[in-house]
């Protein structure tokens, strides 16, 4: 879908959703004190960093920044928080986000700086993308707390779980279309609910059988991308964004 229709969208969904809103967000002040909103660092357009709104789900504690990554169990979640993450109600102010057309409904999964490295040609062309709410990688990592590794999960994640994760947005920007915007959001609620999720015909062709939503659910080795292909890839990537590659 074109940006300025998604951004039309994303107002009238914004003011739709207003008294949801404000009633989570009283949900979240009544269990524990601090702000119910949570302003994150997240890396947007053109690689600059943007200020990604998010109900907070976590207790606070503004005098400590805690680990980057939650995991399965994580101490920190309140109650509420745990039901917001779990159905990413706490995602809604990113309408607003959409509004203001720093993100998309759909689109690459706005990453927090710390992890990302405008240097790797694959990070560039991705990360330099405008992000979305939803997209390939939200459906498949709906459940990615509970997928790193408690023992040690960010090296995990810079190792596993991202690189699965660039892959899969990278395939969603080469073929970024209107009808596959439209085909991520209708399954959006599918991967929510821990439905399996298939792959249109052109994508399952180039990373291979779509994973299951799941704890197990990597994307597995045989559905890479071979380095060759990554390389063009990213070439191709960059030269529509423009980028040195």
């Amino acid at each position: 879908m074109p940006d300025p229709l998604q951004r039309i969208l994303g107002l009238l969904a914004a003011g739709l959703t207003l008294p949801l809103l404000a009633a989570l967000a009283a949900a979240v002040r009544l269990e524990t004190p601090g702000p119910a909103v949570y302003a994150a660092t997240r890396i947007g357009d053109g690689g600059r960093p943007f200020t990604c709104f998010k109900l907070r789900t976590m207790a606070w504690r503004p005098a400590s920044g805690g680990p980057a990554l939650t995991v399965a169990g994580d101490a920190r979640l309140t109650r509420v928080g745990r039901l917001l993450r779990r159905f990413r109600l706490d995602e809604l102010p990113q309408l607003w986000n959409v509004a203001r057309g720093e993100m998309r409904l759909v689109g690459p999964r706005p990453e927090d700086p710390a992890f990302v490295d405008l240097g790797q040609p694959l990070h560039r062309a991705v990360f330099t993308a405008r992000p979305g709410m939803t997209g390939l990688t939200q459906l498949f990592y709906a459940d990615e707390t509970a997928r790193l590794d408690t023992a040690d999960p960010e090296r995990h994640y810079r190792e596993v779980v991202l690189p699965a994760k660039l892959r899969l947005d990278a395939a969603y920007l080469r073929h970024r279309s209107p009808e596959l915007d439209l085909w991520i959001l209708a399954q959006t609620p599918r991967a929510l609910a821990g439905r399996r999720i298939e792959l249109p015909s052109t994508l399952a062709a180039e990373l291979g059988p779509a994973a299951e939503p799941g704890p197990a659910a990597e994307v597995s080795p045989a559905a890479e991308v071979s380095p060759a292909a990554e390389v063009g890839a990213t070439a191709e990537l960059g030269a529509k964004a423009g980028l040195p590659t």
